[in-house]
């Protein structure tokens, strides 16, 4: 007898061939029998007539790492038929590593992190991965984040480690690697994952090439006249380490990066991305407007740095350069409450709200906020013919980049939309591409 017998469904069971009407019978926690299965007792019989049943899609870039712990139940990827999170992203995240480093990824990430009370402690992946285990809703997967094990080797030191310091970080991923991670991710605009040479992540990679894990990027640049260097910088580090590498939030134009893309796939790289179907992307303020300098050592000196009159002076002239049109950047979360009512608005209009310049306000909110401050920025490089190029190449994976903080979690107008509706776009614009193929 069956636990649950799924009826009549269109099944998609994930090997690639198109669909075909049949039954699933479940025991327990496992598939048992798909077929013609109309006959079979079963405790609890579901009507799938006119529905697919299919696999639980698997969210290859998300910032969940405490949202699961904070909400183990998580409806924002279970409605979505989510059922795997892929964690540890982007070279900071939030294992394995001392309570120290713990402390940093947690405040330095607040703003796509967000800010919890957990009564959960851990250290190692293995502490990390077991507080999931049997205890929320979704199945989890995580990657070593490079920043991390600097951290443990070397603090936030922007120089390249030393011999001992390298041989530490390489014994600190392959030990991940044993207790069940994937891959090693790096960030390579946070820090300190920025401060990582190629050479370096190589050396790194060696380490989980032997468990067929998969190196993960955020790659140094994504704009027109960098992508191309980057994805050379990433084929590379695969070469040299003899693993599969896999480019997160594929944020570039199509006709760019595709061709470039293909040929290295030609020559036998193993090279995967995914992708998210909106113009626009979240992230944390200190790292799209600050400079790297104004950042480095952490947290505390950053703040000396944005009291400092002759600091927020050069602040402001180079907004009022090259750097990027950040008035149109959208406020997604922050922490400080006095400042709270500007959540939503560009940055812009909050500083004209409070009297600002833009620099000011930057500077203000994130000494308020303790530099939690989350970001939506919209991009300037890409369209939906981009977006539609992308979404159907095979080595397109989908993930949505969510963030749980500001708007839905701390109580704001309007959730993040990425949480809610990923997968579904994602699909339908799949669906989209192949009719316009027939």
């Amino acid at each position: 007898m069956f636990d649950i017998l799924i009826e009549g469904g269109r099944v998609i069971d994930g090997s690639g061939l198109p669909w075909y009407s049949a039954d699933v019978g479940i025991e327990g926690e496992r598939l048992t029998a798909i077929g013609r299965l109309a006959h079979a007792r079963a405790r609890t019989r579901l009507d799938a007539r006119g529905k697919v049943v299919c696999p639980g899609f698997v969210d290859a870039h998300v910032h969940g790492d405490l949202a699961l712990l904070a909400d183990p139940l998580h409806e924002p990827a279970v409605r979505q038929g989510v059922t795997t999170y892929v964690l540890g992203q982007d070279g900071v995240a939030m294992a394995p590593g001392s309570d120290a480093t713990i402390a940093y990824m947690r405040r330095y990430t607040a703003g796509f992190s967000g800010i919890y009370e957990l009564p959960q402690r851990w250290n190692s992946l293995a502490e990390y991965l077991a507080l999931f285990e049997r205890r929320c809703a979704i199945n989890v997967c995580c990657l070593v984040p490079n920043g991390n094990v600097r951290m443990e080797a070397m603090g936030l030191e922007t120089r390249a480690p030393t011999a001992d310091e390298l041989k530490h970080m390489r014994r600190l991923v392959r030990e991940a690697m044993e207790q069940g991670a994937v891959g090693l991710s790096s960030g390579l605009d946070y820090i300190p994952s920025r401060y990582a040479s190629e050479a370096e992540l190589a050396a790194l990679c060696e380490e989980i090439a032997p468990f067929g894990g998969v190196y993960v990027t955020h790659m140094r640049r994504y704009d027109p006249e960098g992508v191309l260097g980057s994805m050379d910088e990433v084929f590379r580090i695969g070469a040299l380490a003899g693993c599969a590498v896999h480019i997160s939030h594929f944020n570039s134009r199509a006709d760019l990066v595709l061709p470039h893309l293909d040929a290295a796939r030609r020559r036998g790289v193993d090279a995967t991305y995914d992708l998210y179907c909106y113009l626009a992307g979240s992230t944390i303020l200190g790292m799209i407007a600050l400079p790297a300098e104004v950042q480095e050592g952490g947290p505390e000196p950053t703040l000396r740095r944005l009291r400092d009159p002759a600091i927020r002076a050069a602040l402001a002239q180079g907004f009022a350069g090259p750097r990027g049109p950040l008035e149109t950047v959208r406020l997604g979360f922050i922490a400080a409450p006095e400042y709270r009512r500007h959540e939503g608005q560009s940055l812009a209009q909050a500083a004209a709200e409070s009297g600002k310049s833009v620099a000011e306000f930057v500077c203000d909110v994130l000494l308020a906020s303790d530099l939690a401050v989350g970001c939506v920025v919209p991009h300037r490089n890409r369209d939906e013919a981009d977006v539609r190029g992308l979404i159907r190449h095979p080595a397109m994976m989908a993930g949505s980049d969510g963030i749980f903080v500001g708007m839905a979690s701390f109580g704001a107008s309007a959730p993040a939309p990425e949480l809610y509706r990923h997968f579904g776009i994602t699909a339908g614009a799949i669906v989209d591409n192949v009719k316009a193929k027939l």
